[in-house]
């Protein structure tokens, strides 16, 4: 199970929202560049990027800020955030990200989407951010009509490589997990899951742990606990790697 720091970006700064409401924001590192080599130092084996502007306004508003990221890093990273064309996914994928998560496209431009998993093979995931069920899109401010069990065999079909599942509810609000809804989701799906919103201790790390002999339970994504301290991702990749 691999752990992922969050580095979201808002207005240029390395942020974390509460809920996803982009007027709940803490800005914990004015340098979202120095914030991912700060990750990929202290162990990290991917990053996790999120353009908040982007995923608000969709445009690729942060792009100069995530090709400095891809510059310096070794490792490999992953971006979500305002991506809803090939044109934008090809010009990520060229300036060094690895693989990509869309969320609004997915839902609302269903052949978009099966043409953007084509023409990039492995390299494009969903991000399933629910709300009591119901998906929302367009950085979590529009809610669509679709849930989780609705969008599954579609993703499946189009070549879907990740999923990223989201509890907004808990998002930002280190109040663990919701393991009733991942186990649900690693049970109905041969996609690899990733699990967000809510981790913010070791005991929410070896609560999810074993959920991965459920289903294909790739990762825990953490924004707020690691730069708050609440979890210490060497600490936490120890334990994990102590385990197989």
């Amino acid at each position: 199970m691999i752990i992922f720091p969050a580095v979201d970006i808002q207005k240029g700064k390395a942020v974390r929202l509460k809920k996803g409401r982009a007027d709940e924001s803490t800005v914990f590192n004015d340098d979202p560049v120095a914030a991912a080599l700060h990750w990929q130092n202290q162990g990290a084996s991917w990053l996790h990027v999120v353009d908040l502007d982007g995923a608000f306004d969709g445009t690729a508003r942060s792009f100069s800020i995530v090709q400095k990221i891809c510059e310096k890093l070794s490792i490999p990273v992953q971006l979500g955030g305002g991506i809803r064309d090939e044109e934008t996914a090809r010009n990520y994928i060229e300036s060094g990200v690895n693989r990509l998560i869309i969320g609004t496209m997915a839902i609302e431009d269903p052949k978009g989407f099966s043409a953007l998993c084509a023409r990039f093979p492995g390299r494009i995931g969903v991000s399933l951010d629910a709300e009591n069920g119901v998906l929302k899109t367009r950085g979590w401010v529009s809610a669509s009509t679709l849930t989780v069990d609705d969008l599954l065999p579609r993703l499946t079909d189009a070549g879907c490589a990740f999923l990223i599942y989201t509890d907004i509810a808990r998002d930002g609000m280190q109040s663990g997990a919701n393991l009733t809804m991942l186990e649900s989701l690693l049970t109905k799906t041969t996609i690899p899951v990733l699990s967000a919103g809510g981790v913010a201790t070791m005991e929410d790390i070896r609560a999810i742990y074993p959920l991965h002999s459920k289903g294909p339970l790739e990762g825990v994504i953490s924004g707020r606990a690691l730069y708050e301290g609440t979890l210490d991702l060497r600490e936490a990749n120890a334990w994990i790697a102590a385990q197989s």
